[in-house]
């Protein structure tokens, strides 16, 4: 799983909510959020940038993580 895939699904748990009401209250689709914590390579960036804007995050340039 990757860095972002990790970092949303375990702050939704911390927040206590599921997977469905984090795609309610972000306005994302629940099939993207199910992707998108399962690590899935192709998304949109504009969508993974919602999602982490739920923690007060965005994505940004960094070294890639070796696998």
């Amino acid at each position: 799983m990757n860095r972002i895939a990790r970092f949303i699904k375990e702050n939704r748990k911390a927040a206590g909510l599921t997977q469905e009401e984090f795609a309610m209250r972000s306005g994302l689709g629940l099939r993207f959020v199910r992707d998108l914590e399962q690590g899935k390579e192709t998304v949109r960036m504009d969508k993974v940038n919602a999602a982490l804007a739920m923690f007060g995050m965005e994505a940004v340039p960094g070294r890639k993580e070796d696998k």
